[in-house]
């Protein structure tokens, strides 16, 4: 059973990446014919495959932080979410003002260790969450990936 899963991960991650490769490279060719800027785009990449950050108007939009280091699902959600709460407070945000997160699980057993890490992290009033257990696993063998929505201050 396990050998079978690897394969599929395998097949799974291949596919992923092909299609990925396809969409951005519309998104490239179609963003570099636009002349219309949306929001203020954060870069920390010298050559960008897309910005960490982007704000518009009253929000910015985080890009998905993952853990890439060995560890369970404790460990990386909180990675995770430090790491989300280091780029909110750099661009005038904070955890309280989140709206909106996503959360992406490598495997949907992790659900309840990582609802442990991830309650009261956005203080009292949490924000709308989606979770999603991603066939294949997440990118770079995290096992728990997040992006999200927040106002500004």
């Amino acid at each position: 059973m396990e050998n079978r899963r690897s394969v599929f991960k395998k097949i799974g991650v291949s596919l992923a990446a092909i299609f990925g490769a396809g969409v951005a490279a519309k998104a490239a060719n179609k963003a570099s014919t636009s002349k219309e800027v949306v929001g203020e785009i954060i870069m920390d990449q010298e050559v960008p495959l897309f910005s960490g950050a982007v704000k518009h108007g009253n929000t910015i939009y985080i890009a998905g932080k993952g853990a890439h280091f060995e560890g369970d699902i404790t460990s990386h959600t909180d990675h995770v979410l430090n790491e989300l709460q280091k780029e909110l407070e750099k661009n005038g945000s904070s955890m309280d003002k989140v709206l909106k997160v996503n959360v992406y699980l490598a495997d949907l057993a992790d659900y309840q260790g990582m609802n442990k890490v991830f309650r009261g992290r956005f203080g009292p009033n949490p924000p709308v969450r989606t979770t999603v257990a991603t066939y294949g696993g997440v990118p770079g063998d995290s096992l728990v990936e997040m992006d999200c929505i927040a106002a500004l201050d």
